[in-house]
């Protein structure tokens, strides 16, 4: 079973190269993710009402064989991997005019609204037998290993825009961390990111500040996120290639 979606690449999603901005693509992808829930009646308010927990996404992971430009319309397509253990995996596929151009992975997990303790995923009635079946994909995300040395590269408040509906800075802001720590004003119109892995390891909130770490080893850029006091909050992985006619 899948849930397909349109998406318009349009001028709110595009960099001075009118190639779609990674947090662009991320913020649909989460969209596709939660129509897919509400179709499932595993939505934020389903779950609140029938199990008392939420949702929070653990790790999310893209490749792109191009880039995705102003005018696009992608569609994506979408399924989860089943309920077993405490989280599960939702795989994307994107095509533009009948043709696949990437593909992506995440990890979710449910949380007690009280306790924040997981809640299994075996206990999800809505899971069971849904699963994408032949169209899952065997991709699995793990914790990132960042390099040895890591420069740090800016100290960034948190404002209100930069919240979603939980009160927490939204899983979409964190990929512009990315983008902006790595400067990619500077990366010009021959290259675009084909592939980036951002992984949320604490919650933040309006009003705090956030250490940003930028290093680069055997190719990949990563940047690490964390609080004064040192404690992690957020890191990620990007790769670049090179746009071929």
């Amino acid at each position: 079973m899948y849930y397909e979606k349109e998406y318009l690449v349009d001028s709110r999603d595009i960099d001075p190269w009118y190639h779609c901005r990674p947090s662009g693509l991320l913020g649909a992808l989460q969209e596709a993710a939660v129509e897919a829930a509400c179709a499932l009646h595993v939505s934020r308010d389903e779950t609140m009402a029938k199990y008392h927990c939420f949702w929070m996404l653990v790790r999310m992971w893209y490749r792109l064989n191009r880039p995705l430009s102003w005018g696009d319309q992608v569609t994506i397509r979408t399924w989860h991997r089943g309920a077993r253990g405490a989280s599960t995996y939702r795989d994307f596929d994107l095509y533009v005019e009948g043709k696949l151009v990437g593909e992506a992975v995440s990890t979710w997990v449910l949380a007690d609204a009280d306790t924040h303790r997981i809640f299994r995923m075996s206990r999800v009635d809505e899971f069971q037998g849904t699963d994408g079946g032949e169209l899952c994909k065997s991709r699995t995300l793990s914790g990132l290993h960042l390099p040895a040395h890591m420069e740090h590269v800016e100290s960034r408040a948190l404002h209100y825009s930069d919240t979603d509906v939980n009160g927490h800075v939204n899983n979409v802001r964190y990929v512009d961390f990315i983008c902006d720590a790595l400067h990619m004003e500077n990366l010009g119109p021959e290259r675009y990111v084909s592939s980036l892995q951002v992984g949320y390891l604490a919650e933040c909130r309006a009003g705090e500040t956030i250490e940003l770490c930028a290093g680069q080893e055997d190719g990949i850029w990563y940047v690490h996120g964390a609080d004064p006091a040192g404690k992690s909050r957020f890191d990620g992985a990007v790769e670049l290639s090179h746009i071929t006619p």
